[in-house]
């Protein structure tokens, strides 16, 4: 059985429309002009003159207790260790909503916490205290949250999770 094979259509020669002509001969007269077109000769360093001194600016003086003594690097602040004997741990903060200032954190049983009390919140990079003004569970206003409820506490400062929460007895 023969199999018959097919001839290509040759495709018809497109006339040149006069537009295209007229960007061919644009871009040609384009490279000609540029080609031809002469680079300026490279310019010359001009003579360099001796640097003339200028006047230097005298040092402020040290006082004379200053003077031959390197300066003393303060140590920063160091913080205690423990919290002390007149703080009470009641919670770890659970989360942090930075956008309203707001901590979410959880009571250690047997413990409870008021509007007006005083919380000092430390952790590896926290370390503040501040008046307890503001209880919420439920988007609700609480004046006393216990150990089992979701609440939370409106913050001056920026608490990471993980902080410890201790409450100041007065």
């Amino acid at each position: 059985m023969a199999t018959k094979t097919r001839a290509k259509a040759k495709r018809k020669k497109m006339t040149v429309t006069k537009t295209a002509r007229l960007r061919k001969t644009v871009r040609k007269t384009r490279t000609i002009r540029q080609k031809s077109a002469k680079k300026a000769p490279p310019r010359r360093a001009a003579a360099r003159t001796k640097a003339t001194p200028t006047a230097k600016v005298a040092a402020k003086p040290r006082p004379v207790s200053q003077r031959g003594q390197p300066e003393a690097v303060k140590p920063p602040p160091s913080r205690p260790a423990q919290p002390t004997a007149a703080e009470q741990r009641i919670g770890v903060v659970t989360h942090y909503y930075s956008h309203l200032s707001v901590v979410a954190m959880q009571l250690e049983p047997d413990t409870t916490l008021r509007v007006g009390d005083v919380i000092h919140i430390r952790g590896h990079t926290t370390d503040f205290t501040q008046k307890v003004e503001s209880l919420e569970v439920n988007h609700a206003p609480v004046t006393e949250v216990a150990p089992n409820d979701d609440f939370g506490l409106k913050v001056v400062e920026h608490p990471r999770e993980h902080d410890i929460v201790y409450k100041v007895r007065s």
